[in-house]
């Protein structure tokens, strides 16, 4: 008799992989389904969302949703965090005012303590009173006179290096720096698939393209669906379709509707002549979809740095946000961004959309004008649930008895996602009550650092990047402050 899965999850995402994880941790059986050769190729995060300052539009509650998913995340994977901060400006040409993001700040500082005081290991971010700072004009004339540091320890060394860069006579002030991190896809990939690759309850099933599923639910089997590939059928009890932004192709073949939006995006990977000490991530807000929006430079190692412009010469694109229809769950792009999403992209697109990012951020960067092409663009496609183009959270839904839909949109609701779904197996009769839930998961932190060293740099090769981009900027406890 063919073997019965508890939970078959198709798409090895970022969400995909936190679920089976979590599944494992408790000795429940499951089978993930990724087309591709390695897991989480999804699009692209480099960005720990720890208050959601990159969105100055979304809601309060939004970004204490954000924070406390990107703290349990970071949690779960810290090997992939990077413990930089964040450099967070606006344009004087923009409509955004300091005094409501540091108001929002300040309401983040209070929601920060809250957690901390639920648990002291979600104390991840420093101290919550050195979680951001603010500089005036007069404190950015002063640190501009400063030494620079090579490995910046305190905010006001962060601040120093970066000032001497920016143009800060374009900015309002003050300026802020956030203890927002980098979170580094490839070291999370890899270090999820060292883990999965181990566990005795997953059977991660890498370059699998799943054909058809049958809903056999009706037929008083021992199992409710049949997933199907082109070599085998496999029986499971509860199906989770974390396809990302194709959730709507399976809810089309099980005649399930729903709303959605998908949306394509591309950000670029530059390199720059070496600079005499790290940076923060540094963020020069705009407006959204206009010729001025948010600017963002994210520094990796060996001089690599990635752009997002939230422009649609840059990082969007026209006719990258797609709704879907009252005939057609899932939304279709246009021939163009399919090509893209396909890895076949224009050689001479590539060069002019990386050339418009570097001028984008040397608008507020004078000197990042002589970088060059470092790379092919790190680029996908998400969904949104509903007809929100500005939600950035999104969760989990139950459409159907034994089945789940992930609506991640940013990597940090995986966890959150994972544990819904664990109860909603509970509530369905899969599996008996957990009882004792814990919040580390033994398979990852089992997973050596060299290990993931390894595969993160053999991950990022093989999609054709450099091998710096899966490194740490900031090593795990080799930090210094050497001044040159």
């Amino acid at each position: 008799m063919s073997k019965i899965y508890n939970v078959g999850i198709i798409g090895g995402g970022v969400s995909g992989v936190v679920i089976a994880l979590e599944l494992a941790k408790y000795g429940i059986n499951n089978i993930l389904f990724e087309q591709e050769q390695s897991v989480v190729n999804g699009p692209p995060f480099c960005h720990l969302h720890a208050g959601g300052n990159l969105y100055p539009d979304i809601s309060d509650e939004q970004c204490r949703l954000l924070m406390k998913q990107s703290i349990e995340m970071a949690r779960l994977f810290p090997q992939s965090i990077d413990e930089r901060p964040t450099f967070i400006s606006i344009p004087k040409t923009e409509k955004y005012t300091v005094e409501n993001i540091q108001s929002r700040l300040d309401m983040l500082v209070d929601y920060y303590k809250s957690l901390i005081q639920e648990d002291p290991k979600n104390k991840i971010l420093g101290d919550p009173k050195d979680y951001y700072k603010i500089y005036s004009k007069t404190d950015l004339n002063t640190l501009v006179d400063l030494p620079t540091v090579k490995r910046p320890i305190t905010a006001d060394q962060w601040m120093t290096n970066a000032i001497k860069l920016v143009d800060y006579k374009q900015l309002k002030t003050p300026v802020i720096l956030v203890q927002e991190y980098g979170w580094n896809l490839f070291r999370l990939a890899a270090q999820a698939q060292l883990a999965l690759n181990k566990s005795e309850h997953c059977n991660l099933k890498t370059n699998t393209f799943v054909t058809d599923i049958k809903d056999v639910r009706t037929l008083n089997l021992e199992h409710n669906w049949e997933i199907c590939t082109a070599d085998a059928v496999y029986n499971v009890k509860y199906l989770v379709n974390s396809s990302g932004f194709k959730t709507g192709t399976i809810d089309e073949s099980l005649h399930i509707n729903s709303e959605r939006l998908i949306e394509f995006k591309a950000a670029y990977v530059s390199k720059w002549h070496p600079i005499p000490g790290l940076i923060p991530e540094l963020i020069f807000h705009g407006e959204r979809g206009t010729p001025h929006g948010m600017a963002q430079l994210t520094p990796y190692c060996d001089s690599y740095y990635q752009i997002h412009g939230m422009t649609e010469n840059i990082t969007l694109f026209k006719n990258g946000l797609v709704q879907s229809k009252a005939d057609m769950v899932q939304p279709e792009f246009n021939d163009g961004i399919t090509q893209k999403l396909q890895h076949d992209w224009d050689a001479n697109e590539i060069k002019i959309r990386t050339e418009n990012a570097i001028e984008f951020v040397g608008k507020y960067i004078p000197s990042f004008t002589t970088a060059t092409v470092g790379g092919p663009p790190m680029y996908g496609a998400q969904q949104i649930s509903g007809d929100d183009p500005s939600l950035r959270v999104g969760e989990v839904r139950f459409p159907s008895k034994c089945y789940a839909r992930s609506e991640i949109i940013k990597a940090s609701s995986a966890l959150t996602v994972a544990n819904q779904i664990i109860d909603n197996i509970e509530d369905e009769g899969i599996v008996t009550k957990i009882t004792n839930h814990i919040k580390t998961n033994a398979l990852l932190d089992s997973i050596n650092t060299q290990d993931i060293d390894l595969l993160a740099k053999q991950l990022a090769e093989e999609r054709g990047y450099p091998g710096a981009l899966s490194k740490l900027v900031i090593e795990k406890n080799k930090i210094n402050n050497d001044i040159t």
